[in-house]
């Protein structure tokens, strides 16, 4: 099973970019980045609507628990 801070690394690595210019985007410290990613912190509802626009996925997949198995 994925975390949400999981899927932002995934998402954000897929498409190229570093945590600065994700934090940048959706105008948060990088630190901020480093601590969703690892789990330290749960991004706001505000912040996840933010992260799907610049990582364009919808909300609900970052919300959703990883239920299908992957092969």
């Amino acid at each position: 099973m994925s975390s949400i801070g999981g899927k932002i690394k995934t998402y954000r690595e897929l498409l190229h970019m570093t945590q600065e210019e994700l934090a940048l985007k959706i105008r948060v410290g990088t630190h901020t980045i480093e601590k969703y990613e690892s789990g330290e912190h749960i991004p706001s509802t505000q912040t996840i609507i933010k992260l799907s626009t610049v990582l364009d996925i919808p909300a609900s997949e970052l919300l959703e628990d990883d239920s299908i198995s992957t092969k």
